[in-house]
């Protein structure tokens, strides 16, 4: 199209870990800057490779949209004497516009008419201002590192050795640092490393793709999932993989080349999760399994070049492989020698952190908090959990996991199983971990999930009782995640378990290292939990005030607070819902400053009073009483029935009476009112429309 945009940032290899937020941020960089320039388009779509970042825009406007500027001056009773002559305000304003008065215009707003001024500015050029935007959005891509090279002070993820710039079939003029845009771009460093010459997107994808370039990300992914199954197949195997591995590896490959080979059989005494992690997370290479899930004595890995003969590739990766998998084998052969429960004393000499002490107080603390936790949620499992919690940290003493960090809790499940120990506590080993990334999974035993709720709660008040919180930009010890896995496995298991007995228990044990008052760590901590809830539950579609009403009342029941926002989130079809929340925000803003209060039956002298006290006195018990049977719908509808007396009672009652008695008395009768209320919800927090 002639109004195509292309541009392409060419680098030394980016790192793979880089590339696909790379992505994600580019879109959202230029969507929100032809916004702001108020340039019309359709079609973007951003690329990458390790050598390239790609912006294509299908169609651009040739020009910014005009804009249409309004200015208020003066009202217009003050524009115009009383003969109709523009006054010394309307003349100032029309001069300061550059107009005469008789090109302002009347306005209408909300205070009145006001004179104004009303200006069309023409839109520039595309082309004049693609050069600023382009250079802006580049600079803006923001990495998880970046650098400087040479002696240039302009920072990116890698080296930029060319800039390739085409709108309407035009270079678009630019300059970063001595890096001058043009037609060019490059092909594979290796297979074809000569540039050449583009005149739009699909000419790019064309000559990219003859010089051994795949630019589309998505594409690399099928030709490398395609290649891979049919390789696997050859071998009578299936290609075991993760959305993650698949995604890495695109991104470490512009010509992707599909390598099978294979290694020794022994091997597969390993268990299973030692060599998938060897070959995925150190490696990068696909594993085969059979139908069953069966690991098989083969890998796939993918090339960056085509091999002249690929034989020679296999056989060096099975090399590499090979040296890995035999260190595996002799470290699980070693730690096999050791029982798992004879590791315990060498946690006492590994540092948890300098302000918390070691691994091996971290593990005492939190097996303490577990039994006490079993004793409340689930007392016929209280003993495997003692025991899973004893030797939930005892591998990371082990050879294993001192190579590869990322088996802590498998291989203790593992070895523990090599013990003799019961399944139930050797799945609780590994599971205490999850979920090991936001959103994955979460413990399926009692034992895995009460031992996972102690941990993390032991870490989260731990680093909060040393003053060392997550910030809004750093979070080194995922206390965030940490607090969403308690929340979540709590909820997934049902359990009836008090946030502020975890806390209370997990500072009791903490005492020697708190840095302030043991009420204010609680009290932030509590805080630190109701914002991770309130965001994941704004997240899955529930309504902030609604939320915001509950959590700012109850944060201490997890399972209770998801009734309790489900059944509000409900009642907001109810007609009666708007007048309740506005004649409870009446009750709350009258009794600021309030405290407590007993109402005095002799002292209600006023019908509306006497009436709206009958009808708080006969839905108190059967508010509490849903509320106890968590029936919270149940408790909404009979609290709706305080509207009519709520609102007659304003109406015809003085609340603020000049008798004191009398007056403290009609307040405390609204501070009952409120206190059943507050036991669902703060109605004050809802957005009503009154």
């Amino acid at each position: 199209m002639s109004n195509e945009l292309l541009f392409e940032i060419g680098t030394e290899e980016i790192p793979a870990g880089f590339l696909s937020k790379a992505v994600v941020d580019m879109e959202e960089i230029i969507h929100k800057s032809l916004t702001e320039k108020r340039i019309a388009y359709n079609g973007v779509r951003c690329l990458a490779t390790p050598r390239r970042l790609v912006l294509h825009i299908a169609d651009l406007a040739a020009k910014q949209d005009d804009q249409t500027i309004e200015k208020l001056g003066p009202a217009k009773k003050a524009a115009f004497d009383e003969n109709g002559q523009p006054t010394k305000a309307a003349l100032g304003f029309a001069r300061g516009q550059g107009m005469e008065v008789s090109q302002l215009e009347t306005i209408t707003t909300e205070k009145g008419e006001y004179l104004g001024a009303r200006k069309t500015i023409p839109g520039q050029q595309t082309a004049e201002l693609l050069p600023g935007i382009l250079k802006e959005f580049m600079l803006a891509i923001p990495f998880r590192k970046s650098m400087r090279w040479g002696s240039y002070d302009l920072r990116f993820a890698r080296p930029i050795h060319w800039i390739l710039a085409i709108y309407g079939g035009s270079v678009i003029p630019m300059k970063i640092e001595d890096i001058e845009s043009s037609s060019t771009s490059c092909g594979h460093r290796f297979m074809s490393p000569s540039p050449f010459t583009v005149t739009g997107f699909e000419d790019y994808l064309s000559k990219t793709r003859e010089n051994f370039v795949i630019a589309d990300p998505e594409e690399r992914k099928k030709i490398i999932l395609e290649e891979a199954r049919k390789a696997a197949m050859e071998v009578g195997g299936e290609l075991f993989y993760t959305d993650d591995l698949l995604e890495t590896i695109s991104f470490i490959v512009e010509y992707p080349v599909i390598v099978r080979g294979g290694f020794d059989e022994a091997y597969l005494e390993i268990p299973k999760d030692v060599l998938t992690t060897t070959m995925i997370s150190h490696q990068k290479y696909f594993p085969v399994v059979n139908t069953e899930g069966k690991l098989l004595p083969y890998f796939i890995a993918v090339s960056n070049t085509q091999p002249r003969d690929i034989t020679v590739v296999a056989k060096g990766n099975e090399r590499v492989l090979r040296a890995r998998l035999a260190d595996a084998s002799f470290f699980f052969e070693e730690d096999k020698k050791v029982p798992l429960e004879n590791r315990l004393e060498s946690l006492k000499k590994v540092v948890f952190h300098t302000l918390l002490g070691t691994s091996h107080k971290k593990v005492m603390r939190f097996r303490k908090l577990a039994v006490k936790i079993a004793s409340k949620v689930k007392p016929s499992v209280k003993k495997n959990v003692d025991r899973a919690a004893l030797l939930a940290k005892a591998d990371l003493e082990s050879l294993m996991v001192g190579e590869f960090s990322e088996l802590q809790g498998i291989m203790g499940r593992e070895y523990a199983l090599l013990a003799g120990e019961k399944p139930e506590i050797a799945s609780a080993i590994y599971e205490h971990y999850l979920p090991v990334v936001a959103g994955g999974d979460l413990p399926q035993t009692d034992e895995g999930a009460i031992v996972g709720i102690a941990d993390k709660i032991d870490t989260i008040v731990g680093f909060f009782a040393v003053g060392m919180p997550p910030t809004g930009t750093a979070d080194p010890y995922a206390l965030r995640r940490q607090a969403l896995g308690v929340i979540n496995i709590v909820l997934s298991k049902g359990y009836t378990l008090s946030l502020h007995f975890l806390i209370d228990e997990s500072l009791a044990s903490l005492k020697d290292v708190l840095k302030k008052p043991a009420e204010e760590i609680k009290n932030d901590v509590l805080e630190f939990f109701k914002g991770r809830l309130q965001n994941q539950l704004i997240s899955q579609g529930y309504a902030y005030d609604t939320v915001d009403a509950v959590l700012s009342t109850d944060i201490d029941d997890f399972v209770q607070v998801i009734e309790k926002i489900k059944a509000l989130q409900s009642f907001r079809q109810n007609p009666e819902f708007e007048p309740i929340s506005i004649a409870f925000k009446r009750v709350d803003n009258i009794l600021k400053d309030f405290g407590d209060g007993q109402v005095d039956v002799n002292l209600l002298v006023h019908e509306a009073e006497i009436k709206l006290f009958s009808s708080f006195d006969s839905i108190k018990t059967r508010v509490e009483k849903g509320i106890a049977e968590k029936d919270f719908h149940a408790a909404l509808n009979k609290l709706a029935a305080l509207r009519p007396p709520v609102d007659n009672f304003f109406d015809h009652v003085m609340v603020m009476d000049k008798d004191e008695k009398i007056r403290f008395n009609r307040l405390s009768l609204l501070a009952e009112i409120s206190d059943l209320f507050h036991k669902i919800a703060d109605f004050s927090k809802i957005v009503t429309a009154g």
